[in-house]
């Protein structure tokens, strides 16, 4: 016979057991979980350092150099700055040294695409014929340079091109050219900042384009050569095309970086002499500022040059996607 079992023994017995790892009767979970708050924020967390960082060492100061351009103070801490609205934007506008230095950076940018765009290519392509670990010395050798700080880099080759027992001007002279002093001559101050500034960053072209070889796929090359395509078939329709996102990118960043790569070197060389025959936009800027201390003035070219650099960057930008073939 079996006995009904009624209230609180029978919901007891109706309800399963929990059984434990170990076989036992486990705890039964509460009808009311606390809810774990929710991580989409914590990746923020992370990145937060770099942009205090950010903000502290860029935009701050950039806020800064905005507010000094409306204003006429020379750098001296106890003189108050004074507001002078749009003028000292007006008169680097009207600046004929400005003209001088937009004309010589611009000449900078075109000889540098050369040196930092084309020649790379290539080295970069003769390195590949180069086996074992003669391409890593080859690859090493051209990119050493880059290297090099900008006072070193001024001190050797002030020493080369010394009309007085320079190695330059003497190997000239062997070949019945003779050669004074390049740095002080207004038609070769700028070709040779070009040379040193060249020599010292091919090395950073060399290695872009060395990593963007390093990614296209030999397949493509060993297909198209069973197809009877030759070498140099293989360079300009596969080869080049494949690495247009790594070159367009070697030119943005020569575009936007050639000014501050022959800063240092104009200040040490030439002085962006002579009669600013060398000088360019960063130099002119160091001069407003530092030389003849207009606070304002250096400011206002500076922001001039801010936005006409990111204006160039933008439709460069924009353009990067038209101009690279990407393997998809």
């Amino acid at each position: 016979m079996f006995t009904e079992v009624s209230g609180p023994a029978a919901a007891l017995q109706a309800s399963p057991a929990v059984v434990g790892p170990a076989g036992g009767r486990a705890a039964r979970p509460t009808a009311h979980r606390r809810r774990r708050p929710s991580g989409t924020w914590v990746p923020y967390l992370y990145v937060l350092p770099a942009v205090i960082l950010l903000l502290l060492w860029t935009y701050w100061p950039l806020v800064q150099t905005a507010g000094l351009s409306f204003q006429d103070w020379n750098l001296i801490p106890t003189r108050p700055k004074v507001f002078v609205g749009v003028q000292k934007y007006q008169k680097v506008l009207s600046l004929p040294e400005l003209h001088q230095a937009l004309t010589n950076t611009v000449a900078y940018i075109l000889a540098f695409l050369g040196i930092s765009v084309a020649l790379p290519v290539l080295f970069a392509l003769l390195s590949r014929k180069v086996k074992g670990k003669a391409r890593t010395f080859y690859q090493a050798l051209i990119f050493v340079p880059f290297l090099v700080t900008p006072v070193a880099t001024s001190a050797v080759w002030r020493w080369l091109f010394a009309p007085d027992g320079g190695t330059i001007p003497a190997i000239a002279a062997t070949l019945g050219v003779p050669m004074d002093n390049v740095f002080r001559d207004p038609n070769a101050a700028m070709t040779s900042v070009i040379v040193i500034v060249g020599w010292q960053m091919l090395g950073f072209g060399v290695l872009v384009v060395s990593a963007g070889l390093a990614g296209i796929s030999p397949d493509y090359a060993a297909a198209a050569s069973i197809d009877g395509a030759n070498q140099r078939q293989i360079t300009w329709r596969i080869i080049l095309p494949l690495l247009s996102p790594s070159l367009v990118f070697l030119a943005l960043m020569t575009i936007l970086l050639s000014a501050q790569w022959t800063y240092p070197i104009i200040d040490l060389v030439t002085g962006g002499g002579p009669g600013n025959s060398s000088t360019n936009i960063y130099y002119l800027l160091y001069q407003f500022g530092f030389r003849n201390f207009d606070a304002g003035l250096s400011s206002a070219a500076g922001m001039l040059f801010f936005v006409g650099f990111g204006i160039v960057a933008l439709v460069f930008v924009e353009l990067s996607e038209k101009l690279s073939f990407h393997d998809n």
